[in-house]
């Protein structure tokens, strides 16, 4: 059986240390006008949106990763956070980052590699993500889905009751299936970033709504593959992520209590 190619883009937009895997991709987001790192860059190639990176983060990666890349499968991660088979030690981190010679074997059983679920428990995804950011920004993504893609609306209706997700905009996909994604996707957010008002008045974290939205949004594509019988659930395999900076839970907990209770948005990440 022929080994199958697989290029996965690091989203970065800084020097960072890098897997050495050859599999994986620094690519230098949002780099249009921005001083050179000495990785790929995103405002290269025929098509980029790299100068969309402030609200879109490291979708632009994907964008330039869809118009640029021919292999089998294709991936995105980030320079922070990677796939693993079992989790180590932060400072022995690069021994522990997904390798191809993990990856390959899995090819031939999988078209779809995600994040293990991320469980809010107490909340829906529709919910957390109304407190912690702007209601009316899925509620606008739900008008387009009607209106453009009405098929989807059902996958989108039980996905933003449920309290787990396929978070970060991490994935490996089969090329074909990363291509149908990123049609879908780019669609729905294009059209969406044409009826939100003007993000003067957002922060700049508030400001990264269209990859805050696709977060959410791709399980909604998951669930209409499954729907739709086009994939199956056992063609999905679910994968840990190895976050190299520490999550301040505490900090994270109080800024989402604050935000349920108080209606104060989140301004950080943690």
């Amino acid at each position: 059986m022929t080994n199958k190619s697989v290029r996965i883009v690091v989203a970065t937009h800084k020097a960072y240390q890098m897997p050495t895997d050859s599999m994986y991709l620094p690519l230098h987001v949002g780099a249009k006008g921005k001083t050179d790192l000495g990785y790929r860059r995103d405002d290269t190639g025929e098509e980029h949106i790299s100068e969309k990176n402030p609200g879109f983060c490291e979708l632009t990666g994907l964008y330039w990763a869809w118009k640029n890349l021919k292999e089998d499968y294709i991936g995105l991660v980030h320079y922070r956070r990677y796939f693993c088979l079992k989790k180590g030690r932060r400072d022995d981190w690069v021994n522990h980052v997904l390798t191809y010679s993990e990856l390959e074997p899995m090819l031939h059983q999988y078209r779809v590699f995600v994040p293990e679920k991320r469980h809010y428990y107490i909340e829906t995804l529709y919910s957390h993500y109304a407190h912690t950011h702007y209601a009316c920004q899925l509620d606008c993504t739900r008008e387009i889905i009607a209106e453009k893609y009405p098929d989807y609306l059902k996958s989108y209706d039980c996905v933003m009751k449920r309290t787990w997700g396929h978070m970060f905009n991490m994935f490996i996909m089969r090329r074909e299936d990363m291509e149908a994604y990123c049609t879908w996707v780019f669609d729905v957010l294009f059209e969406l970033e044409k009826r939100m008002p003007s993000s003067e008045n957002l922060s700049d974290f508030q400001k990264r709504l269209y990859g805050r939205i696709s977060e959410i949004i791709f399980n909604v594509w998951l669930q209409h593959e499954i729907d739709g019988g086009r994939m199956k659930k056992s063609e999905i395999k679910e994968l840990p992520c190895l976050h190299l900076e520490k999550i301040n839970w505490f900090k994270k907990g109080g800024a989402f209590l604050c935000a349920k209770i108080f209606k104060k948005k989140y301004e950080r990440g943690f």
